[in-house]
């Protein structure tokens, strides 16, 4: 009687144990204080920091959406893993927590050792951008669950926060000033919208030329990450908003009261070249909605401390915190 292997059920046992022999000195590079012990145990341990009254764990899951897609279809992967970091990291930031370590999930049909460590560097890189550590991990082989040459990324981020600290809504005040943090690009929202748009209805191709870089690395711009930023001010910072889907219109209002409202001068953004050339062809109002429109974090700061935080960054100033419903108007 013939015999049948889990290789042959389409499951690499070998190909995943020389992917976690690549990735060792990727996740080494990411340990800080408070990681114990190394990857290959059940689970990953970490030693809350001392020196917090009343400390408060937070967490965070994200992923990064179809601009997955453009990756695989471009063989890309170094920055995909940046960003599934910055998506989830960034957002504890709004909280006033502090990242301090992470885990991926990276789920395919067929483990192709190469690929997954590219990404895993890039998951790497994101956490030492982050000054967060990368524990641990999963990685699963699902062949009939996904098509061949796919592949999905989740992100799980912990971070600590003092429980006085974490409320922002009640520190933003009438005549806060709105400080913007450049984005980097698209970020990793809107690409199904990119994607229909850019290469559906306009025919354009990875390697066209778009202000001296390929498309398709302006694209893949992987998202910025605001940590060190955010530590640096974080005694000046009232509150902040992490712009993502939904944009500056949906997400500035979740750090408000329902007695203040955000005042945005279009005029004062710097808008990026990419949202530009998609704006010719989106209505405005559906290109604030689904893009960054170039400003990836913004800082509400009381006006006596608004000198320093621009000193300290490469913000700039957009508008204010005024009286009215809560909400954001573009003006």
């Amino acid at each position: 009687m013939s015999t049948i292997s889990y290789k042959d059920a389409g499951v690499d046992i070998d190909a995943g144990n020389s992917f976690v022999e690549n990735i060792k000195p990727y996740v080494k590079a990411t340990r800080i204080p408070g990681v114990l012990g190394g990857i290959g145990s059940f689970a990953g341990a970490f030693e809350l920091p001392k020196g917090y009254k009343e400390p408060v764990i937070l967490a965070g899951t994200d992923g990064v959406g179809t601009k997955l897609k453009l990756a695989i279809d471009s063989k890309k992967f170094d920055t995909v893993g940046i960003d599934l970091v910055a998506m989830c990291t960034n957002d504890l930031l709004c909280n006033f927590g502090e990242p301090l370590f992470f885990l991926d999930y990276y789920a395919t049909a067929k483990l192709e050792v190469e690929e997954a460590t590219q990404v895993v560097k890039g998951i790497a890189e994101g956490c030492i951008r982050s000054e967060c550590a990368l524990i641990g991990g999963e990685t699963a082989e699902m062949p009939g669950m996904y098509k061949e040459g796919d592949f999905d990324l989740a992100g799980f981020c912990v971070g600590i926060a003092e429980k006085s600290q974490m409320n922002r809504i009640d520190e933003v005040k009438a005549g806060d000033i709105l400080i913007a943090l450049p984005s980097s690009g698209v970020h990793s929202n809107g690409f199904s919208l990119v994607r229909k748009l850019l290469f559906d209805k306009l025919g354009m191709k990875f390697e066209d030329d778009f202000n001296g870089r390929t498309l398709i690395d302006t694209l893949l711009e992987p998202t910025r990450i605001y940590v060190k930023e955010f530590k640096a001010n974080k005694e000046k910072i009232n509150a902040l908003a992490h712009i993502t889907g939904g944009g500056i219109i949906e997400n500035l209002p979740r750090v408000l009261p329902d007695n203040l409202r955000a005042k945005v001068e279009k005029s004062k953004l710097r808008v990026l070249p990419i949202f530009e050339l998609m704006g010719q062809h989106v209505e405005e109002h559906e290109m604030f909605r689904a893009f960054n429109m170039g400003v990836g974090m913004i800082f509400v700061v009381n006006p006596s401390n608004v000198e320093d935080v621009l000193a300290n960054t490469d913000g700039y100033i957009i508008g204010e915190i005024i009286a009215g419903e809560k909400g954001c108007d573009l003006v």
